[in-house]
């Protein structure tokens, strides 16, 4: 019997084509998610949420769900190119539809008349229906348009069925990411609540406090208390315009400090111990490793650097620019045809350390400019030797 597989995965034979395009898909999926799904917002900390939609390579599409700075640094790390949708345009306003039933009339104007006040843009049915509007249409088109669902939820209010079609209209919007779901309760405790709301944040509304809130919750204005100073060693690093985290620069500092020689796993630590040593939590080293995760590998808890992290951020905190001396050798090994390939002869050259030319080397071995002659055995040096090819050429040519 012959049996298909893709992937470590088992194959339904009789629906091949299907199945093979389901594999492929899944690993463009990954693929995507891997590249710039470690991106990170320098100011905020944030992580974009990455989201592949799509049957077919024909009709895949990327949604970035994130801050429009993060979507922004998303679009400028891969190098300009557009994503196929960034989400909807930020709205000018909220707009509110509230639910409720006739029984709670007076909390249900209080709470309408209190968000319009704050410009919050209300649907309340006392003010949007009027003598010889179609009750259904009206009402669908208030759900249709609104920002955020309120679900007023009174011991009178979750017994009615129209309160109930409608909060199903509003969840089918809300699983579709077409608006906030705010169930909000008045006399009515959060374990009365019904099994399809329990696993959603509901506001109790008391007191006038308790709306202002509701109208901060709606506006997006944040509960965090005024942010307080970071750790010196993230103050530090924060000089350095490198467009990640100040987490991340106070590491990669800390390995481009360190390192004697810029070689592959110069030097290892331990998470908790690199975490420790530089005023961080662990949680927020584990996080910084993760967006630092193209420049350094973890292995059983141990950080074992890369030397493209020496290639990327040298130039920030060392006296020299890789990205110069990448291109100053590269043009010399292209002009001179009897320029060295023994790095200790360039080294002596160019009057560089070591470290200096094995950051230049990961330059060039990162864009394929030279030819792979990495093994074991050719420390303090990168390579064994620096040959260039046909993209070292075209590299000099573009930068002439």
């Amino acid at each position: 019997m012959i049996r298909f597989s893709m992937g470590g995965k088992a194959l339904d034979p009789s629906n091949l084509k299907d199945a093979v395009m389901a594999s492929v898909l899944e690993s463009v999926r990954e693929h995507i998610r891997e590249k710039v799904g470690n991106i990170r917002d320098p100011d905020t900390g944030e992580f974009p949420t990455i989201v592949v939609r799509g049957n077919s390579l024909d009709d895949l599409k990327i949604h970035v769900e994130g801050s429009p700075a993060l979507v922004a640094l998303v679009n400028e790390r891969l190098g300009g190119e557009s994503m196929a949708e960034t989400g909807a345009a930020p709205e000018s306003h909220p707009r509110v539809f509230i639910s409720y039933t006739s029984d709670d009339i007076d909390i249900a104007r209080r709470v309408a008349e209190a968000l319009e006040g704050a410009g919050i843009e209300v649907w309340w049915d006392k003010w949007c229906i009027s003598t010889g509007d179609c009750l259904r249409q009206k009402i669908d088109e208030g759900i249709a348009g609104c920002t955020h669902f309120l679900a007023l939820l009174t011991p009178r209010s979750i017994k009615k069925p129209w309160v109930n079609q409608e909060m199903d209209a509003a969840l089918v919007r809300k699983l579709n990411d077409q608006c906030r779901f705010l169930p909000v309760r008045h006399d009515l405790p959060a374990s009365e609540l019904p099994p399809l709301l329990s696993g959603i944040a509901s506001a109790a509304i008391t007191t006038g406090a308790d709306i202002a809130q509701l109208i901060n919750d709606i506006h997006g204005v944040t509960r965090k208390p005024p942010r307080g100073p970071a750790p010196a060693a993230v103050l530090t690093s924060q000089a350095s315009q490198t467009g990640y985290s100040a987490a991340a620069n106070t590491i990669a500092r800390y390995f481009v400090k360190k390192s004697k020689d810029g070689l592959f796993g110069d030097p290892i630590c331990e998470v908790e111990d690199l975490a420790k040593e530089l005023g961080l939590s662990v949680e927020d080293t584990e996080d910084a490793l993760h967006e630092l995760s193209g420049f350094l590998r973890i292995s059983t808890g141990s950080v074992l650097v890369e030397g493209a992290l020496f290639a990327e951020f040298d130039r920030y905190w060392k006296a020299w620019n890789t990205a110069d001396d990448a291109l100053r050798l590269a043009a010399d090994v292209m002009s001179d045809p009897k320029f060295p390939d023994n790095c200790e002869e360039i080294a002596k050259r160019y009057e560089w350390e070591p470290r200096r030319l094995n950051s230049t080397t990961y330059y060039l071995l990162e864009r394929s400019l030279i030819v792979d002659y990495q093994g074991i055995g050719t420390a303090p040096w990168a390579v064994f030797r620096i040959v260039g090819n046909q993209n070292m050429r075209r590299f000099v040519k573009s930068r002439a």
